[in-house]
């Protein structure tokens, strides 16, 4: 029997055609996905930090405009490409902005989560077609994508490295939050860290990323999880996440941040983790560490593009640095392991939803992120 291949498919997308200015909901023409590819019908999204920073650069090339943002969903597959076996149409997934190919050496290597067959970089286009897009607008004009991913529509193409299978008894809602924001955080104290029991830990930054790092060092029984923010409702919805201590730079008279934290740890804290973007508090983070062993994870891109700058000196008395993606979890292989962690009600994920949302309300999304109201607010597409 003939199999019919998939077509083009007409659907809702938020497309953002200038820097700052509010989403459009407008038609988009979804072409259907190529070798390696598979086409999603999107359940539910939401809006992470870094679609904010894109939505609201100033100085980007010409080109990345318009784009549909969006990289943290849920959604049904609808469609594959040629090559594709390891997803079939019905299949519930979460795409993923960092690839996992599972050939490389990397994605061969415990040592690893850079995925050097399929490596991480910025792109407008399909990971193994550069250049070319899968959305068109309705004058036919081409539409970029965004990290891989580009769930802010009905229907996205997105490359099967980049896809993660969805327990089916795994609330689609509580899934997309692994999709980044939330397995970054998490990854950083499980993996980057490696955060034992009774270990001391400080973390710069009470977003939704560093309170995901607490929740992460409360799973592995850390004896003090310290918080640096300065918004002082973050230790209340820290505590949630096992926040036991809170900082705000603010109310420290004349001590620094490193001052309070070498006080309140016998000297430093074994693992620091930087969530913001900051160099400044980059510095702050590794000077928080204890001299000998203490360890700092670097999750936050610098918003600014100032260098870090580091005395050797203080490298000489044991400190260390790791920079990570995504909190150095492998997609396929430890974003599942979440999934279960979350069924065994090990890990807590539901209070990272604070509010919901259809489709049509996206841009209230984003202002409850920018003002500080909502960890994640979950985009509802058929709402």
């Amino acid at each position: 029997m003939e199999i019919n291949p998939p077509q083009s498919i007409k659907c809702k997308a938020a497309v953002c055609r200038a820097a700052g200015e509010p989403l459009q909901i407008e038609e988009v023409v979804v072409a259907p996905p190529k070798r390696h590819e598979a086409r999603l019908k999107i359940i539910c999204t939401s809006v992470c930090q870094s679609d904010v920073t894109l939505w609201r650069m100033q100085g980007l090339p010409a080109g990345f405009f318009p784009v549909i943002l969006g990289h943290e969903a849920v959604g049904v597959v609808e469609s594959v490409g040629e090559g594709v076996e390891e997803v079939s149409a019905g299949d519930v997934v979460a795409p993923v902005f960092l690839a996992e190919c599972g050939d490389c050496a990397d994605c061969s290597s415990k040592k690893s989560n850079v995925c050097s067959g399929i490596p991480f970089r910025p792109r407008q286009g399909m990971p193994r077609d550069e250049g070319a897009t899968r959305f068109t607008d309705a004058a036919g004009a081409a539409v970029n994508h965004f990290l891989n991913v580009s769930s802010f529509a009905e229907y996205t193409v997105v490359d099967v490295a980049h896809l993660v299978k969805v327990h089916p008894a795994m609330p689609p809602e509580k899934a997309s939050l692994l999709s980044c924001g939330i397995s970054t955080g998490m990854g950083a104290a499980l993996k980057a860290a490696d955060v034992e029991a009774g270990s001391t830990v400080a973390i710069f930054g009470l977003g939704t990323v560093g309170l995901a790092a607490a929740e992460g060092a409360r799973i592995r029984g850390a004896s003090k999880i310290i918080g640096v923010d300065l918004n002082p409702d973050k230790f209340e919805i820290g505590k949630k996440f096992g926040m036991t201590d809170f900082i705000n730079p603010k109310e420290i008279g004349d001590k620094s941040v490193i001052q309070v934290i070498k006080e309140m740890t016998g000297g430093g804290a074994d693992y620091c983790i930087e969530c913001i973007g900051l160099a400044s508090l980059m510095s702050d983070a590794f000077l928080s560490c204890r001299p000998g062993w203490g360890k700092t994870i670097i999750l936050g891109v610098e918003k600014h593009g100032s260098a870090f700058s580091i005395n050797p000196t203080e490298i000489l008395q044991g400190r260390s640095i790791k920079g990570c993606l995504m909190g150095g979890l492998k997609p396929k292989t430890d974003i599942p392991l979440l999934m279960q962690r979350y069924i065994n009600k090990e890990i807590n994920l539901d209070d990272f939803i604070t509010h919901e949302v259809g489709f049509s309300d996206i841009d209230k999304a984003f202002e409850l992120l920018i003002e500080g109201k909502s960890l994640r607010c979950i985009i509802w597409m058929d709402k």
